[in-house]
């Protein structure tokens, strides 16, 4: 494997194919295959069953046409033994398997297929090459049906009761995307029981399916047949008791996430506990940590969750592993080295072109092809090339022997955003000897492909258009170094809640000195206010354990009553001020962790506020604490869900609700077997294994009544009881509910962040939650560097979540604070004092305080930039009015140059025009371009 390359020769040669395991038609794999493009490592495999040479000792191409003689058929596998202190399982899961339901027809139908199956007949590097066909005459579908919870959410025929949580939401994506794959009319229908989009934004993407038109329909299909033209024929009932049949051209199962058996029996040959559901035993306050000591876990294997929630837990396992590891850190690390930078200055530009595919998110509207073609006919461009995905590993590597071999000294990709993928390719131009700003990114992608989806012609010419101008400019960069400065290993954590304390002490456990700052008097935050969590933990133990744990710390310095004031400086140089009433203090710290939480909302509607037996969940958790007595003299109680959440002005999900009340519905029931207990719902989001708490409250006698936005429930005051009116979906009539006690499942809403989000340059999004630099990529780091975030601050969700986005904070601040010195970036402003004024205009306009005035010398009064404050924004450059300062890597030329290569005037665009102004502008051009 260590002498593949992937260049793909083997497959080529190879004539064999493997099994058709899942469905007739996607099968389009060779024997010889690598398992998807962005595959790291990227190698080719074999598999055994289907290899001629193995089955049958015939063929043998592929060892005879590779090129590195990477081809071994007598290749065994290893044991190999590792001394390590710390063990981090993220082994993952298996999707569902619905040959195991015979009412489906999995197996027999081939326009049947699975979620996992969709995915890849979307994606460019899939069977279909991104396009969606019906079998047999690969017809585009016009009407497509998304089944969800096939192999979730059922005891009974495929013995996973849990919800796998994920598969809502990549039901309206899958329905969202096959809208702009196919082309004329299409129908996208999901055929659901309760929608849980749940998470951050995720019900503003329902409400947006719902708005272009995907159809979502409340019930089950239980039997499919096939007509002989392969057409789908569906029986289902609707919510008002008709039964319709339906015919659909592909039908897409939402499978659901479970462990392997061989996972599982190898997790309990290790000693470690796993659930009923088979999934590793984890507790909400120690989320990552197994039932045996030094061994963490994190992804589906502990539970099934979605990319964001995995990539938190993955940082959170590290973090808990880090804090065993702490006193051996950096004992056995290696720096990298990179070979010697090349003196490009004097060297005519040479550019290299890289356009990229991005599967279908640019190659299924850009002509990427004749973007490329285009690219070779402009000045000073010496290689052009095009990629399927030119972020994979393979084009990294493919691209660092092109700069060698064709001697290229400036780089154009034209791909996505830099703002997620800038930093691989200048990390590829390191590994090849250029400098790392001789790159220029023309982002293709959003500006182009996304912007003008339906316009496919028009996305070719301004994709030709962008890297024109990033050609242009390429030519003229100049290799930047970065300033260095050294990191004030400590940090502050803001929020005392149970996320702030848990940051803190990830911090403090690795050896860092960390500032706690709290603007209540105590420790805890809303935890205060509740009695257990999902599964039964007691949170005033395990809250009041922690508190003690954060105050006795040596490592940790609490302030309560306490808020910050104000703050400067960058990553791995804040100077924050805090004010304890009157009194302020100056913290140094590398790291800042926002932990500052959010809280209940106080409904306006429903009799709150003007009837005690109205209660919000968190006053139900303090009355129950307080004395549970009067669960057992309460004949009745009604829950209503999402009071404050899922409307206009608060389009979010509040994520914690469902699970609460049906939690409180069954204390109910213990307490007092015969109370009469309703929820009043919209969907039922107990998501994840909170599902099994659902059906014992539907055991117990809960009754469910499903109500929608438009039809609310009518709340009144009698006078020995409240009167609750709902319509039941079921029965189809209204129902007047007497209830003794009203329970409201009210919003979670931010705290007012405006504050914070100016001093710390953080961006709100909506709704006023921090937003984290990328969903996926970097779900706890904020767009200021060295900030990160965590908890409620975020987005609603439970303790547990908290937690682990608390520990994956200070695993991302440790990455930072464990560094005595760090590189800051090249892209900075510069003065030539020669030309300043002394205007003061930068000065007092700069949002990082980096100008200021010289103090002494031949300069002195004229404005200079420090160059660790400076952030590369530009603000000072277009505000200096004597044109005295500069932006490296954007100075006046460069820009000069994109805007003459847009060739904005046109000969006749511009009407008639003075000679003398075009020849004028002919000399800026011409100036521009020579300036180098």
């Amino acid at each position: 494997m260590d002498k593949c390359i992937a260049c793909g020769e083997c497959t080529k040669k190879c004539p064999g194919k493997t099994p058709d395991e899942f469905n007739e038609g996607l099968d389009k794999r060779k024997a010889i295959y690598v398992p998807y493009p962005q595959a790291v490592p990227l190698k080719y495999v074999i598999d055994p069953s289907r290899c001629l040479k193995l089955t049958k000792d015939k063929c043998g191409a592929c060892e005879k046409i590779c090129p590195t003689g990477a081809i071994n058929y007598d290749d065994k596998e290893e044991i190999i033994t590792l001394n390590v202190g710390s063990v981090i399982m993220a082994a993952g899961f298996k999707p569902f398997d619905p040959s195991k339901l015979d009412n489906y027809h999995y197996s027999k139908f081939p326009n049947v297929v699975t979620s996992i199956e969709f995915e890849r007949i979307l994606s460019a590097g899939g069977p279909t090459f991104g396009h969606i066909e019906c079998y047999p005459d690969k017809s585009e579908p016009k009407k497509v049906a998304w089944l969800q919870c096939v192999g979730s959410r059922d005891n009974n025929k495929c013995d996973n009761p849990y919800c796998s949580s994920v598969c809502c939401m990549y039901a309206v994506k899958e329905a969202m995307m096959s809208k702009d794959h196919i082309s004329g009319e299409f129908e996208a229908s999901i055929f659901l029981m309760d929608m849980r989009t749940y998470g951050k934004d995720f019900e503003k993407y329902y409400e947006r399916a719902k708005d272009e038109g995907v159809r979502f329909v409340r019930s089950r299909i239980h039997t499919i047949t096939e007509d002989e033209n392969h057409k789908l024929d569906c029986i289902y009932v609707t919510e008002d008791g008709k039964n319709v049949q339906e015919t659909f051209d592909m039908i897409v199962l939402s499978v659901g996430m479970e462990t392997p058996d061989d996972l599982a029996r190898a997790v309990k040959d290790m000693g470690i506990e796993l659930n009923s559901n088979n999934f590793v035993a984890t507790s909400s306050f120690s989320p990552v940590e197994t039932s045996r000591k030094g061994i963490f876990v994190c992804g589906a294997l502990q539970e099934p969750k979605d990319i964001p929630m995995a990539v938190m837990e993955a940082s959170a396992a590290a973090c808990d592993a880090g804090t065993s590891l702490s006193v051996s850190r950096g004992t056995l690390t290696h720096t990298r080295e990179y070979p010697a930078e090349s003196d490009v200055i004097n060297q005519d530009p040479k550019v290299g072109v890289f356009v990229c595919n991005c599967g279908t998110n640019i190659g299924g509207i850009v002509d990427v092809p004749s973007v490329a073609a285009y690219a070779k006919t402009l000045p000073n461009v010496a290689y052009v090339e095009e990629n399927l995905f030119t972020c994979s590993q393979d084009t990294q590597d493919k691209m660092k022997k092109v700069i060698a071999e064709n001697n290229l000294n400036r780089i154009v990709i034209a791909a996505c955003t830099p703002r997620t993928h800038e930093a691989l390719f200048q990390e590829t131009l390191r590994d090849s000897g250029l400098n790392k700003y001789l790159i220029e990114m023309a982002n293709i992608r959003n500006q182009c492909s996304w912007v003008h989806s339906k316009e496919p012609k028009l996305a070719t010419e301004k994709s030709k258009d962008l890297v024109r101008i990033a050609v242009a400019k390429a030519a003229l960069m100049r290799p930047l170094s970065q300033p260095s400065v050294n990191v004030v290993q400590k940090g502050l954590v803001i929020g005392g809640g149970v996320t702030g304390i848990t940051a803190a002490l990830g911090l403090a456990k690795q050896g860092f000195f960390t500032t706690l700052v709290e603007k209540n008097d105590v420790l805890g935050g809303n935890a205060l206010h509740l009695n257990h969590t999902w599964n039964g933990e007691s949170v005033a133990q395990n809250v009041k354990a922690l508190v003690q744990e954060v105050e006795d710390h040596p490592l940790i310095e609490v302030f309560t009553n306490t808020i910050v004031s104000s703050t400067s400086g960058f990553i791995g140089n804040f100077k924050t001020v805090i004010a304890t009433g009157s009194k302020e203090q100056v913290i140094n710290h590398g790291a800042v962790i926002v932990a500052t939480g959010a809280k209940e909302s106080k409904p306006d509607e429903y009799l709150y506020g003007e009837d005690e037996r109205v209660l919000t969940h968190l006053e139900l958790d303090r009355a129950i604490a307080k004395d549970n007595a009067f669960v057992k003299n309460t004949d009745t109680a009604v829950f209503i869900q999402c009071v404050g959440s899922r409307q206009p002005e608060r389009l979010y999900c509040s994520k914690v609700c469902c699970t609460h009340s049906v939690k409180s519905a069954l204390k109910f029931k213990e307490l007092n077997p015969d109370m009469k207990v309703y929820v009043i719902y919209r969907d039922i989001r107990t998501y994840g294994q909170r599902e099994e708490l659902y059906r014992q409250a539907r055991d117990k006698g809960v009754i469910f009544i499903r109500y929608s936005y438009e039809n609310k429930p009518i709340v009144q005051k009698q006078d020995d009881c409240i009167s609750v009116k709902v319509k039941d979906h079921v029965l189809g009539m209204d129902l007047d509910i007497s209830t003794d006690l009203l329970i409201l499942a009210s919003a979670i809403v931010p705290e007012d962040n405006r504050t914070l989000a100016r001093m710390f340059k953080l961006s709100l999004n909506d709704d006023n939650f921090f937003m984290e630099a990328h969903a996926k990529l970097k779900p706890v780091d904020c767009a200021t560097d060295g900030v990160f975030l965590c908890g409620l601050a975020h987005a609603p969700k439970p303790i547990d979540e908290s937690i682990s986005q608390a520990m994956a904070a200070a695993t991302r601040a440790v990455t930072l604070l464990a560094k005595k010195k760090m590189n800051m970036d090249g892209t900075i402003a510069w003065v030539d004092q020669e030309k300043c004024s002394s205007c003061g205009v930068c000065v007092s306009i700069c949002p990082f305080s980096a100008p200021s005035f010289t103090t002494e010398g031949r300069y002195e009064g004229k404005a200079e930039i420090n160059p660790v404050l400076c952030k590369g924004c530009g603000l000072c450059v277009a505000s200096c009015r004597s044109g005295a300062i500069h932006l490296k890597g954007f100075d006046t030329h460069q820009i000069f140059a994109q805007i003459f290569a847009l060739d904005e005037i046109e000969s006749g665009d511009a009407g008639q025009t003075d000679d003398k102004n075009e020849t004028g502008k002919e000399d800026e051009k011409n100036a521009a371009t020579a300036a180098v």
